[in-house]
This record gives structure tokens, C-alpha cells and sequence, in this order.
């Protein structure tokens, strides 16, 4: 027969065993840090190019062939003297010159807003579509207030795909003529995006 202090010491043995295995478990495998469906990626290495754009805006409101189409607006928005409430659709096209006839090199696909009560001022969201040269198939997003009134508006450059992956920066707009005999509003586009 094993005297019962033989037992007792035999069996805590055993717990200060499995104990320490069970500390040494624990302080060797890693504890997840971050969500199971992410993980942290290093910062690229390459450099950082800073670009400057240069383009026109037509915004086609009349006309035979509208690029830009009102698709809701408030009860009140005909009688606004802003406009507010209304909201429109575009595609409209991206040209190297100002001129009706000039080369196209994108669209502007999105939509805005008449979102103040004062004046005209637009919340503007687009996608700038590149179809031409080293920019062809590559997007730059802009989201941004634009009180069309004044000489030099700025947006924001939000993001991009294709050649402006990771893109931030600005877009200052600049009204060349409101509504020309074609129907169009102008806008001079200056962008500067870092990607």
C-alpha cells in the first residue's frame, strides 16, 4: 500500500506538470492582434508621384443630347432660388480643350445636388473615367462641396483605381462659360493627385 503522503505528493506533481505545459502553450502560440478577416500589410516601398491634370467638364443640361439628367428634386425645389433639392445625373465628357470639338478623354459619371438654401452650391460625387493615353482605364474619385458661383472651387480627391490606386489630392474647378449655345456649362478641371 503507497502511504497517502507518497499520493499526495505524486498528484500535485502531476498539476505543477500539466500546469507549466499549459503556461508554455500559451506563451508560445501568438493570440490574434486584429480581426480574423484583415491583416496588417507593410507600407509600399516605391515612391510616391505627385501628378497634374488638366481637363475640361462639359455638363450638357439642354440640348438634343443631355449628358446631365435632374432624377428627383424636392416640392419646393422650382421655387427655390437655389435650386435646392434637386438632384442630377450625369456622364458628362472629359476633353483636352474647352472647345465643344475638342478631343475627348473621359467622362464624369456620378451625380449632384443642390444642397444649400442660399446659394448654388452643389454636393458633387463623381467618378473622372480616363479613356485615353497612360491613364486609359484608371478612375479618380471626387466628392466635394462646389458653390458654382465663385471663380476657383476645390474638391476633394477621395481615391482611384488602375494608375491612381491609393490616390488622394484635390481638384480646383473653374467655370469657362454657363450654358453656350450647345446647351453646355464648361468647367476647367486642374487636379493634383499624389498615387
Amino acid at each position: 500500500m503507497v502511504p497517502k503522503t507518497s499520493m499526495l505528493f505524486s498528484c500535485n506533481n502531476n498539476i505543477l506538470i500539466i500546469s507549466t505545459i499549459l503556461i508554455i502553450i500559451v506563451t508560445i502560440i501568438p493570440t490574434p492582434t486584429h480581426a480574423t478577416f484583415s491583416k496588417t500589410i507593410s507600407k509600399l516601398q516605391q515612391p510616391t508621384n505627385l501628378t497634374h491634370l488638366q481637363f475640361y467638364f462639359h455638363d450638357y443640361v439642354a440640348g438634343p443630347n443631355p449628358t446631365a439628367i435632374r432624377i428627383a428634386q424636392a416640392k419646393t425645389t422650382d421655387t427655390s432660388r437655389s435650386t435646392f433639392g434637386a438632384l442630377v445625373m450625369i456622364d458628362d465628357p472629359l476633353t483636352e480643350g474647352p472647345d465643344n470639338s475638342s478631343k475627348v478623354i473621359g467622362q464624369a459619371q456620378g451625380m449632384y445636388g443642390f444642397a444649400d438654401q442660399q446659394q448654388f452650391a452643389l454636393i458633387m460625387t463623381m467618378n473622372f473615367v480616363f479613356n485615353e493615353g497612360q491613364y486609359n482605364g484608371s478612375t479618380l474619385s471626387v466628392i466635394g462641396r462646389n458653390p458654382v458661383m465663385e471663380d476657383v472651387r476645390e474638391l476633394a480627391i477621395v481615391g482611384g483605381s488602375g494608375v491612381f490606386r491609393f490616390a488622394s489630392g484635390y481638384a480646383q474647378a473653374h467655370t469657362i462659360t454657363m450654358m453656350d449655345p450647345n446647351g453646355a456649362t464648361i468647367v476647367e478641371y486642374n487636379v493634383y493627385v499624389s498615387h
